[in-house]
């Protein structure tokens, strides 16, 4: 396989290909922006990934999700992805899991088995967990932040969930992580106001999405993961002082 990741090795080196062969990635959610995320750790060479979602593959899913196609439609997405994980990586070691993270199923989850979490789900309950379970295996994890209803791929950047503003998801995951205790959590989020009035989303309408903003989220995503994973970076880590 060493010519399929030959160019990312002229980038990341022989060491940091090696480091990420070897590494455990864990994707909560695999939609719009999870499914751009673990397709990019898949062709990055990542080794070992865990896919987490209990959705199927519809139609309405077909204008931004990257694997939803006809021939994918019905199929668990976690299915469809490690489908077309192991057809890119026929050597990766894909786990397909058909849940939602919730607190009734966490301790089937041991965190303590990743190198790297990414959290791409939209359920504030689930995030919240997402991230102390992964805070308290002392494992580095990301999270994004809302895709929806924008229109402004170039808008999304990474920052600590500190530094964030605009996004109302951001916002509500601030105070609680602030309840919580948790600090320095490391996210993708954008400075774009969203186009529907906040009410409309409060009331169960699905926001507007469009095929290139919650792709260039998970890209985000996924870019900072395999630089903190090849590269050894010292933010991989949370500080000493970021809280439980």
């Amino acid at each position: 396989m060493k010519e399929q990741f030959s160019r990312t090795e002229m980038l990341l080196g022989p060491e940091g290909l090696k480091r990420l062969e070897k590494s455990h990635v864990a994707v909560f959610g695999i939609g719009g922006v999870g499914g751009h995320a673990a397709e990019a750790l898949v062709r990055s060479g990542v080794g070992t990934l865990t896919f987490v979602d209990h959705d199927r593959v519809s139609l309405s899913n077909l204008n931004r999700q990257i694997i939803a196609l006809h021939s994918t439609l019905g199929m668990y997405k976690v299915d469809a992805m490690k489908q077309r994980a192991l057809d890119i990586n026929p050597q990766a070691e894909i786990e397909a899991r058909r849940c939602f993270f919730l607190p009734e199923n966490e301790e089937g989850f041991d965190f303590s088995r990743f190198d790297y979490v990414v959290d791409a789900v939209d359920n504030v309950t689930a995030k919240l967990l997402i991230i102390r379970r992964a805070r308290e295996a002392n494992v580095p994890v990301i999270s994004a932040m809302g895709a929806g209803n924008k229109l402004r791929a170039d808008l999304f950047q990474v920052a600590r969930i500190e530094e964030t503003s605009v996004c109302p998801l951001a916002r509500v995951m601030r105070r609680e992580l602030r309840r919580l205790g948790i600090s320095g959590v490391k996210v993708v989020f954008s400075t774009e106001q969203p186009r529907l009035p906040e009410p409309e989303r409060m009331q169960g309408r699905a926001p507007g999405s469009l095929a290139f903003v919650p792709a260039a989220a998970g890209l985000l995503l996924a870019g900072e993961v395999i630089l903190d994973l090849a590269e050894a970076r010292n933010d991989r880590k949370p500080a000493a002082d970021s809280g439980t």
